[in-house]
Parts: structure tokens; C-alpha cells; sequence
């Protein structure tokens, strides 16, 4: 599929508010996404102008870039707007000298482990019990949510 209209547009930090709804479609628990709401760098993904998605990431170290939130709304998903946006921000963090990209992703969260395998990355640990710190109950794909896996991708 054909992405050339697709643009990746940062949003600064005053605006992020505004795109809540969209990270709240990748991490459900609004409290948590207001955490990191203000942290890292954070990009409108947008076809021909139209904002498709979200893509936040974090840099817990001088060398890793972290995918903290990437959403796409639903009529934008399973098309390659997720796989292009992975793929463009692997060039522009290699060229800026990063040495991976890391991102987890709850055990039920059967897509997202299928998507970023797909995309390059490779699971390198799991975070027991990450979910148990929720307020609420996560069920996906009718399994519920406890562990983080993560993944990297060398850069």
C-alpha cells in the first residue's frame, strides 16, 4: 500500500491534552497516560492532513528511544500506517545516533506481539505482574493482562 501522503507532525507539549482520546485507545487507564502525557516527543500521524494516530516515544537512556503510546484509529489499522510510522522512526533515531528502540506490550495483547515481531523486533524480556499495578481489570482476546513483554530493535 501506497503511504506517500503520510506525515508525521510533533506535537508540543502545551497541545497533548488535546490527543488523549488517541493514547487512551493504545493504554486504556487514563491516569497512567497522564503520567507520561508530558514526557518524551510526541507526533500526529496524518494521512493527506487527517490525523490517523498517535505516536509517543520516551528516552529512558542516552542511546534507547522508547515506543511509550502508538495508536491508530480503527479504520486506519491493518493497512502498513502502523509498519510505515515504525519503520520511518528507525531512520530517524538511527540518524540521530540511538542504539535501539524498545516498546512493551501486555501478554493479551495478541495484535500488538504479532505486529511489532513483524515490524523487527524481537522479545528481549517480560515484566511479571506489570498489570497488577492497574486500578482496573485488563481483558483482551479474553486473557487477562499481567505480564509486559518486551521488545527490542537494534538500530
Amino acid at each position: 500500500m501506497n503511504h506517500n501522503n503520510l506525515t508525521l507532525n510533533e506535537i508540543e507539549i502545551n497541545d497533548r491534552e488535546k490527543f488523549i482520546d488517541y493514547l487512551l485507545m493504545a493504554d486504556e487507564n487514563e491516569g497512567i497516560v497522564e503520567k507520561y502525557i508530558q514526557t518524551g516527543k510526541m507526533y500526529s500521524i496524518n494521512d493527506l492532513q487527517e490525523i490517523i494516530g498517535i505516536i509517543l516515544f520516551t528516552f529512558p537512556t542516552e542511546d534507547v528511544v522508547e515506543i511509550k503510546n502508538l495508536a491508530l484509529i480503527e479504520s486506519s489499522r491493518g493497512k502498513g500506517y502502523g509498519n510505515e510510522v515504525i519503520q520511518r522512526a528507525v531512520c530517524l533515531f538511527q540518524e540521530k545516533g540511538y542504539r535501539k528502540i524498545i516498546v512493551g506490550t501486555a501478554n493479551s495483547s495478541i495484535g500488538n506481539i504479532s505486529f511489532y515481531q513483524k515490524a523487527g523486533f524481537r522479545i528481549v524480556s517480560i515484566r511479571k505482574n506489570f498489570f497488577l499495578n492497574y486500578p482496573e481489570l485488563i481483558i483482551e482476546n479474553g486473557i487477562r493482562a499481567l505480564d509486559m513483554i518486551l521488545f527490542e530493535n537494534i538500530l
